[in-house]
């Protein structure tokens, strides 16, 4: 696509929601799969805060890709979500999600989004930035024909909500920005890649 930003950014994602937003920002990009355990990353950083593991996350992605594509500069993004200081990930069935979802009912949500840029393997810009979501007391009725609209796609959204879809039906109120909502605290990443001079200043 045609954008602001000059050739040579590569998202190391494969994320619909982030994907729209650079989009919707006028950046051109290319798309890359990030081969990294996930999981295996969070386990080794179990004493670790939130923000602390969504960089590292970030991080990692953005390294992994960058290895494969020379000088192209390379934007890896991870987001975590903690209620009631327990980590969540992406739920694995539908059953995780009813069990996510009754668990947040009527507690805050905080969900911590991070981005880092690399080049040739290096890790060159890393930040992040946090919002909290206050979930309203939800029903086992509501949950369920939440599902049944948004499951699957939930599956791949840690927090199990699009806010941009019915997902905004959980929350009664949102203190944060809405790029790190969607999932990636998009005017940072902005700023740093202008920074980097990929984006006129």
């Amino acid at each position: 696509m045609n954008g602001i930003a000059g050739n040579g950014l590569v998202l190391a994602s494969n994320s619909a929601s982030r994907k729209a937003m650079l989009e919707a920002a006028g950046i051109t990009f290319r798309a890359m799969s990030a081969d990294v355990d996930e999981r295996a990353l969070e386990a080794e950083m179990d004493d670790a805060g939130p923000a602390e593991i969504a960089q590292a996350l970030a991080a990692a992605k953005a390294g992994a890709v960058s290895t494969q594509c020379g000088e192209e500069l390379v934007l890896g993004s991870d987001s975590l979500v903690e209620v009631d200081g327990r980590r969540f990930d992406k739920p694995k069935t539908r059953e995780d999600a009813v069990e996510h979802l009754r668990f947040f009912s009527g507690k805050v949500m905080t969900l911590h989004s991070a981005a880092a840029l690399a080049r040739g393997g290096r890790i060159t810009w890393l930040d992040s930035d946090f919002a909290r979501l206050k979930v309203r007391d939800l029903s086992d009725e509501f949950i369920e024909a939440y599902l049944d609209t948004e499951w699957p796609a939930v599956s791949y959204c840690v927090g199990v909500f699009r806010i941009e879809g019915p997902g905004v039906q959980l929350f009664e109120a949102i203190m944060g920005d809405q790029f790190t909502v969607l999932g990636m605290p998009l005017l940072k990443v902005l700023d740093a890649l202008r920074e980097d001079g990929v984006l006129p200043a």
